[in-house]
């Protein structure tokens, strides 16, 4: 119903309770008359209930050099796909260290084909891109 505010405030202190004001943007301002503190708990409670359906992302680094070996390269990819399939994000980085910069073709290619051995697992976010030293890719689960 709409009334004046000294109405509603009239209204309010008949029945004892608050006059809260909930869409201050709205045209006219939306009140409701309540218990102020029992509007403040049901608010809180809102915003639990929210915060606790909000997934967490988890982001997991493996770091490689551009000269990284097919075994180490195979050890890592299988703590990748254990990191895709619980949920997380794979951040895999390659670092240059010292001349190894010229090798960035390499790194490239090894992170391409770290890429492409997790496909059935996760989805590529970022492709690779250089930033100073490293070189990163980001693969995120694929969800089920």
């Amino acid at each position: 119903m709409v009334c004046s505010v000294e109405e509603a405030v009239k209204l309010a202190t008949q029945l004892e309770l608050d006059l809260v004001e909930i869409s201050p943007s709205a045209k006219p301002p939306v009140c409701k008359i309540v218990d102020y503190q029992k509007f403040l708990f049901d608010e809180k409670k809102k915003l639990k209930k929210q915060k606790a359906k909000a997934s967490k992302v988890t982001i997991k680094e493996i770091r490689f050099t551009p000269n990284t070996d097919d075994h180490d390269l195979n050890f890592k990819l299988d703590h990748a796909r254990k990191f895709l399939q619980d949920g997380a994000k794979v951040k895999a980085y390659v670092f240059f260290k010292g001349r190894n910069i010229i090798f960035k073709d390499k790194g490239q290619i090894l992170l391409l084909k770290f890429a492409e051995d997790l496909k059935e697992f996760g989805k590529v976010e970022q492709m690779p891109k250089l930033e100073g030293k490293r070189m990163i890719i980001f693969i995120a689960p694929i969800k089920k």
